[in-house]
């Protein structure tokens, strides 16, 4: 079965980092892709970046291009999110999922199968 599981959230400064933790078991990273997805108070679901486990394809929100890195330990089938110079605009529940797929990837929420229960970022102005 499937599992993944969420960590790193919490309460952040304006301008500070923060780094986002997908573990996952029952499955091997190298034949999924991973997405990070949030949920603000208020505003629909929001893809915000993929890594394909089998090519390194990654791909991001335009908000988050050139602050959010995501990368991963496929030996660890962890998936990681570094969000660097947040503002309240990141504030949400940040949730990883996972699909069955070789190569590439994309933020399209509906083609992901497993989903973590969450964590929150609170990013204090």
């Amino acid at each position: 079965e499937v599992h993944l599981v969420e960590s790193g959230g919490g309460l952040v400064e304006a301008g500070g980092s923060l780094r986002l933790s997908c573990a996952g078991s029952g499955f091997s990273l190298d034949d999924y892709a991973i997405g990070w997805f949030r949920l603000a108070p208020g505003r629909a679901r929001e893809g915000v970046s993929c890594i394909s486990g089998g090519d390194g394809t990654t791909d991001y929100e335009d908000s988050v291009k050139g602050r959010f890195t995501i990368t991963s330990d496929n030996a660890k089938n962890t998936v990681f999110l570094q969000m660097n110079s947040v503002s309240s605009a990141d504030t949400a529940i940040y949730y990883c999922a996972a699909t069955k797929r070789s190569y590439g990837c994309n933020t399209w929420d509906a083609v992901y199968d497993h989903w973590g229960q969450g964590t929150q970022v609170t990013v204090s102005s």
